[in-house]
C-alpha cells in the first residue's frame, strides 16, 4: 500500500509541476487567511486523485502494452477474445512489474521522508516526480520533445534534465504511441501473409460460400499457438523498456 502510495506521490509531482514552492496544485496550502479554506482543499484535491488514474495510464507502459495488445487481437481476429478486461489486467500487471524501479525511488525518496517529517508535502512532490521524470526521458523521442516545445513556445532547455514535465509527458504520449502502432504493424505482418494465401486458395477452388477470414482464422490461431506467441509478445514488450 505504501508502495502504491509512492507511485501516486510521483504522479502527483507530474501534475503539480507548474505549481509554486509554497503551494500545491497551485493552491496556497495555510491557514482560511493565507491560502485555500479547508473545503476547497479537499475539493481541489479528490479532483486530482480523480485524474490520477488518466495520468498513470499515460505516462506509463500501459499506454504501449495496451496499443500493442489490441493490435494483436485484431491481426488474430478473434474479435473479443481474450476480452478488454483481461487485456486490461495483463497490461496493468506488466506495468506494475517495469515500474517497480521507478516505485521504489519514489518510496525512497520521497514517501519515506515525508513520513518522517523530513520533507514537506511539496518537497515530497518534487522529490516524487524525478525518477517519473527520468523514466519518460528514456522513451520520449527528440522530434516529439521539440514539437512540445515549439506549441507551448518553451525555450530549449540547457540540458534533458531541466524539461518541464508538462513539455515531457504529451511528447512521451506521442513517443509511445508511435512505437506501439510500429510494433503493431510488424505483428500484423505474418497474419496478413495466412489471410492472403487463405484467400487465393479460396477464390482459385471457387469456393466463395464461406468468407476467407472465417477459414484464416483457425491457422492464425494455430500458429500462434505453436510458436508460443503469448510468451514471445509479452517478452518482447517487457524487454523492449530495459
Amino acid at each position: 500500500m505504501s508502495r502504491t502510495f509512492a507511485l501516486l506521490v510521483g504522479i502527483a509531482g507530474v501534475a503539480n509541476a507548474a505549481a509554486t514552492p509554497s503551494s500545491l496544485f497551485g493552491i496556497s496550502f495555510g491557514t482560511e487567511k493565507t491560502g485555500a479554506g479547508v473545503p476547497l482543499q479537499i475539493v481541489i484535491l479528490l479532483t486530482a486523485l480523480t485524474l490520477l488514474p488518466a495520468v498513470v495510464v499515460s505516462v506509463t507502459p500501459f499506454l504501449r502494452i495496451t496499443v500493442v495488445l489490441h493490435f494483436l487481437r485484431q491481426a488474430l481476429g478473434t474479435q473479443t477474445t481474450p476480452s478488454n478486461q483481461i487485456l486490461i489486467g495483463l497490461a496493468l500487471f506488466l506495468t506494475f512489474l517495469i515500474m517497480q524501479p521507478v516505485v521504489g525511488d519514489i518510496y525512497t525518496k520521497a514517501w519515506q521522508p515525508l513520513e518522517k517529517g523530513h520533507l514537506t508535502p511539496q518537497q515530497a512532490f518534487e522529490e516524487g516526480a524525478k525518477p517519473v521524470r527520468t523514466f519518460l526521458l528514456r522513451f520520449a523521442r527528440e522530434k516529439d520533445i521539440k514539437l512540445m516545445l515549439d506549441i507551448s513556445k518553451s525555450p530549449p532547455p540547457q540540458t534533458r534534465d531541466d524539461l518541464e514535465l508538462r513539455v515531457l509527458v504529451p511528447a512521451y504520449i506521442l513517443s509511445e504511441l508511435k512505437t506501439g502502432f510500429q510494433i503493431g504493424a510488424v505483428l500484423f505482418l505474418p497474419f496478413l501473409i495466412i489471410d492472403l494465401i487463405v484467400a487465393s486458395v479460396t477464390l482459385s477452388i471457387g469456393m466463395i460460400q464461406l468468407p476467407p477470414v472465417m477459414l484464416s482464422a483457425p491457422f492464425k490461431i494455430l500458429l500462434f499457438v505453436l510458436v508460443d506467441g503469448w510468451n514471445l509478445v509479452v517478452g518482447s514488450l517487457v524487454k523492449s523498456f530495459y
